[in-house]
C-alpha cells in the first residue's frame, strides 16, 4: 500500500540556471571599466549631431568598429532613441569569424557587457525554430589574434560558436543600455544565408514595439578618396532602398544585416535617411587605408499634406519675405487667386531660421489665425527681425540661412492625472507641447525634441521657457496641448 502525505505546501523548483553571452571585446573594442566606458557613450552621445525624421523611427544601421574609430557615427544613429518605447531590440550581426549556413540565434538567457545584462527576448526562441534561423551552432572557426586577450577564459577547441568572439553585435549593445531604459535582446549572428528569407520572418513578427539594428562597416582599406566614393554607392543603394545595386557593388561587410533590413524596409513601405558618414580617416587614423562608417535610420513616413512643388512653393514664400525684409524692399505678398485652397485655409505655422546649423530666428502661431501663405510670409518676416533672442538677420547673413517650415496641426488637450501620467502619454519625436501654467504658457516644436531627448529635461526646460521654475510643470493645475508637424527645409526641396 502506497500513502501520499499531503502538507498544503507548494512544491518548489530551483531557478533554471543562466545562460550567459559573456563580453567578448571589452577593454577591446570598447572600454572594460563600467565607469569609463558610461563616460565615454555619454561623451560620444553629447557629442553627436542631432538628427530628425519626417516619421516614426523603425530601424538603424550602424558601424562596429573600435570606439576610437565608429563611435562618433553609430552615437549619431543612437542619440535617437531616448524616450522611445521600444521593448524589443533585434540586433542582426554578422560573422567575421565562422563560416555557417543560416542566422544564429544566441543560445542565452542574457547578454552582458561592462554595463550589466540585458535579458534575451522569448522570440530569440521562437525565431531560432524558424528556419533559417538556427540555435547557436557549434563551429569551427578562425580565432582572432586578440582571443587571448579577452575578458573571458578562452573556451575548449570544439565549442566555439558564432558568438564566441563575434565584435559587430557586442559593440553596439552599450549603446543600447545607454539610450533605452528597459529592453530585451534579440542576437542574430549571420552566416550564408538569403536576406529576403529573415525579412519575411522578421516581417511576420514586428512590431512597432520593435526596433531593427543591423551592423555593418563600409568599405575596407583602400585610400581615403577611393573608400568616399566606394562608400557612396553603397550608401546611396541603401538610402535608395536599391537592392540589386546593394548586392552589385555595395562593399560592407555586413552586406546581409543591411539587406536583410532593405527588404524588410520593401515590406514594410519604410522610407530610409543617411545620418552620418565618415571613415577611421576622420575620426582616429591615417588617410592611406582606411574603413568606412554609415549610420542611417529607417523610417514609416508620415503622411504629407504637401506635395514636393507646394513645399517649394511655400519655402519660396518664405525666402522672398525673408529677403525683402532684411533689405528693407517692398514685399510682396502671395496672390490669393493663384493660390491652392489648401494655401488659403487659416493655419498654425512656424518658420525656423538656422546658420550653420544654429538656430538663428523661430517665430510662428500655434493655432490658425491666417490663411497659411500668409501665415508664413509673416513670420518669415518676424523671425529675420524680431525674435527677441536675436539681433535683427542681416543682408550679408541672407545667403547663409537656411529655411524651416513647419505646419501645425490645431493643438488638442492632453489628459493626464499626475506628472507620471504625463510623462507616460508623451511621445517624443512625434509631439509639440504646449505647456500652460497660470497665465505663464510656452511651446516647443517636436524638432526640439532632438536636442532634449529626455522627457523630465523637455518638460524642465520647457517651463523654464514658459518663465516658470523648472519643476512648476509637476504643479496642480498645468496644462497640457499636443500638436504634430509637418516640417521640410529649404534644402530639401532644392
Amino acid at each position: 500500500m502506497v500513502f501520499t502525505l499531503v502538507t498544503g505546501c507548494q512544491e518548489t523548483f530551483p531557478p533554471a540556471p543562466q545562460r550567459v553571452r559573456e563580453p567578448a571585446v571589452a577593454g577591446l573594442f570598447y572600454p572594460k571599466d563600467p565607469a569609463v566606458l558610461s563616460q565615454t557613450l555619454d561623451t560620444l552621445l553629447a557629442n553627436a549631431a542631432p538628427q530628425t525624421l519626417d516619421g516614426e523611427l523603425r530601424a538603424l544601421i550602424c558601424p562596429h568598429a573600435g570606439y576610437q574609430f565608429s563611435g562618433p557615427i553609430a552615437a549619431t544613429a543612437f542619440r535617437l532613441l531616448p524616450g522611445h518605447p521600444y521593448q524589443t531590440v533585434v540586433l542582426l550581426a554578422v560573422s567575421h569569424y565562422a563560416a555557417f549556413a543560416g542566422a544564429s540565434v544566441a543560445n542565452a538567457t542574457v547578454y552582458r557587457t561592462p554595463l550589466g545584462d540585458v535579458p534575451v527576448a522569448p522570440l530569440a526562441r521562437e525565431l531560432a525554430q524558424a528556419r533559417p534561423f538556427v540555435l547557436e551552432p557549434q563551429v569551427a572557426l578562425r580565432r582572432p589574434d586578440w582571443a587571448s586577450q579577452a575578458s573571458h577564459p578562452l573556451p575548449p577547441a570544439g565549442t566555439d560558436t558564432p558568438e564566441t568572439w563575434e565584435h559587430s553585435g557586442e559593440v553596439e549593445v552599450p549603446f543600447l543600455q545607454k539610450t533605452l531604459k528597459n529592453f530585451t535582446l534579440v542576437p542574430v549572428v549571420t552566416g550564408d544565408v538569403d536576406p529576403a528569407q529573415l525579412a519575411q520572418i522578421l516581417a511576420a513578427r514586428w512590431n512597432e514595439k520593435m526596433l531593427i539594428v543591423a551592423s555593418t562597416d563600409l568599405s575596407h582599406y583602400h585610400p581615403y578618396a577611393d573608400a568616399q566614393a566606394r562608400d557612396r554607392v553603397t550608401v546611396n543603394a541603401i538610402a535608395n532602398l536599391d537592392i540589386d545595386q546593394m548586392i552589385a557593388a555595395g562593399d560592407a561587410c555586413g552586406k546581409t544585416p543591411v539587406l536583410t533590413l532593405m527588404h524588410l524596409a520593401k515590406l514594410k513601405g519604410w522610407h530610409a535617411k543617411l545620418l552620418d558618414y565618415r571613415n577611421s580617416g576622420d575620426t582616429a587614423g591615417g588617410k592611406d587605408g582606411v574603413v568606412g562608417y554609415g549610420a542611417i535610420a529607417f523610417y514609416s513616413p508620415t503622411p504629407r499634406q504637401f506635395t514636393a512643388a507646394e513645399r517649394r512653393q511655400l519655402i519660396g514664400f518664405a525666402r522672398q519675405a525673408l529677403q525683402s525684409a532684411v533689405t528693407r524692399s517692398p514685399i510682396v505678398e502671395p496672390n490669393p487667386e493663384s493660390l491652392p485652397p489648401k494655401f488659403k485655409e487659416p493655419t498654425g505655422c512656424f518658420v525656423t531660421l538656422t546658420k550653420q546649423g544654429q538656430l538663428r530666428g523661430c517665430i510662428g502661431h500655434i493655432t490658425p489665425q491666417e490663411a497659411l501663405a500668409k501665415a508664413i510670409t509673416d513670420n518669415a518676416q518676424s523671425a529675420a527681425l524680431h525674435d527677441g533672442r536675436f539681433l535683427p538677420v542681416q543682408p550679408g547673413e541672407l545667403d547663409q540661412l537656411e529655411i524651416e517650415i513647419s505646419v501645425l496641426t490645431v493643438p488638442e488637450p492632453l489628459p493626464f492625472s499626475s506628472p507620471e501620467d504625463l510623462l507616460n502619454k508623451l511621445q517624443p519625436h512625434r509631439d509639440g507641447v504646449v505647456l500652460r501654467m497660470g497665465n505663464h504658457g510656452a511651446t516647443y516644436l517636436p524638432q526640439v525634441w532632438a536636442q532634449l531627448p529626455d522627457k523630465v529635461a523637455f518638460l524642465n526646460s520647457l517651463a523654464q521657457k514658459a518663465g516658470c521654475a523648472a519643476a512648476d510643470w509637476r504643479k496642480p493645475g498645468t496644462q497640457v496641448h499636443i500638436y504634430h508637424v509637418e516640417s521640410f527645409h529649404e534644402s530639401e526641396t532644392d
